[in-house]
């Protein structure tokens, strides 16, 4: 394995809450330094390092280990009117990063928000950023929580099949309250070759949504606001979409996984939290959301928690109001008064 390649070591324990990368000693541990680069497996499961540090990164920086083993992307959104991420990428970025425009990559032709490219799209798409199968991709955003497409873009290389994805732990914000190198300099990686295969377990359309209404086998859980999930307060930016949700879903707002610092949330705190909300992490979940975006929150939190296998409702709840019938649309909206 290349320098360039290796993954970062979760073999020392985090040292504090906010860094953890594994929080379940059933599952796969990157052996320590010096002993070698087997892969160690324990009850089958193998799980990559969900998150890396500022530091991590940056002493990748500066080691000048970016390539094609290792990949950093900006992966930052913000509605029209507030932000423009293309922009502020442009202005400063971390050095040697890419923007990944989920703008672009996405299925253009759905009447829906954010869903997912096909298998073609998204292969054509992350090769021309240099990303191979044999890439280490770390994603990033710039909002001010500290995380909220990132876990969105981590989810989407996992369900096209590409496990060696990490987020950055406290995301562009804490990379610049650290005081770590910022470039206005494009980067222009050299084109790969990527192939997808979309994972259908990791993925729910609506109709599985509707057959789960029956069967009830997945358990559901929603990531946005409580006023949202509730029909409290409106959906923003929205004309159209009322705000309510899927009939037998739990609430879990994705914030609360997040410290005032903008970190991830210890392994323990978020167990505690599932359980609050009983959430049995031992059985299958769905995570819905608005479009599929910060539903991504309650995998990645799952996953720190030794489960990889979270679904998400792609079309969520703007699919899921336009599709459903009225009976199964539970909000106390009240046209446009709570």
């Amino acid at each position: 394995m290349s320098p360039q390649a290796t993954p970062p070591s979760p073999w020392q324990p985090p040292r504090s809450p906010s860094s953890a990368s594994f929080c379940s000693p059933c599952f796969l541990l990157f052996p320590p330094p010096g002993r070698g680069s087997r892969l160690v497996m324990v009850q089958q499961q193998v799980l990559y390092r969900a998150l890396v540090s500022t530091k991590w990164l940056a002493e990748s920086v500066r080691a000048r280990k970016l390539g094609p083993g290792l990949r950093v992307l900006d992966v930052s959104w913000y509605p029209p009117l507030q932000r423009n991420a293309r922009q502020e990428y442009q202005e400063r970025h971390i050095p040697g990063a890419s923007f990944f425009d989920i703008e672009e990559c996405r299925d253009q032709a759905s009447p829906y928000e954010m869903m997912l490219p096909s298998e073609a799209s998204f292969a054509s798409y992350v090769g021309r950023l240099g990303i191979s199968n044999n890439t280490h991709v770390v994603v990033y955003d710039g909002d001010d929580l500290g995380s909220f497409y990132g876990p969105r873009a981590w989810w989407m290389f996992r369900v096209f099949g590409h496990r060696t994805v990490s987020v950055l732990n406290g995301g562009f914000r804490n990379w610049l309250q650290e005081g770590h190198p910022v470039t206005s300099e494009p980067t222009n990686p050299e084109p790969a070759v990527f192939k997808a295969r979309l994972d259908n377990s990791l993925l729910k359309t609506y109709e599985q949504m509707m057959e789960n209404l029956e069967s009830k086998r997945f358990q559901m859980v929603d990531s946005r606001s409580r006023g949202r999930y509730l029909g409290t307060e409106p959906e923003p930016d929205s004309k159209d979409l009322e705000p309510g949700h899927i009939p037998g879903s739990l609430n879990m707002p994705f914030t609360e996984f997040l410290t005032a610092e903008g970190f991830e949330k210890s392994p323990e705190e978020i167990r505690a939290m599932f359980k609050e909300k009983k959430v049995d992490l031992s059985k299958p979940l769905i995570a819905t959301c608005r479009k599929g975006v910060t539903a991504c929150h309650i995998a990645l939190a799952a996953y720190l928690c030794g489960k990889p296998d979270v679904a998400v409702y792609d079309g969520s709840w703007s699919e899921w109001f336009r599709r459903a019938p009225p009976k199964l649309r539970v909000s106390q909206w009240k046209g446009g008064k709570a």
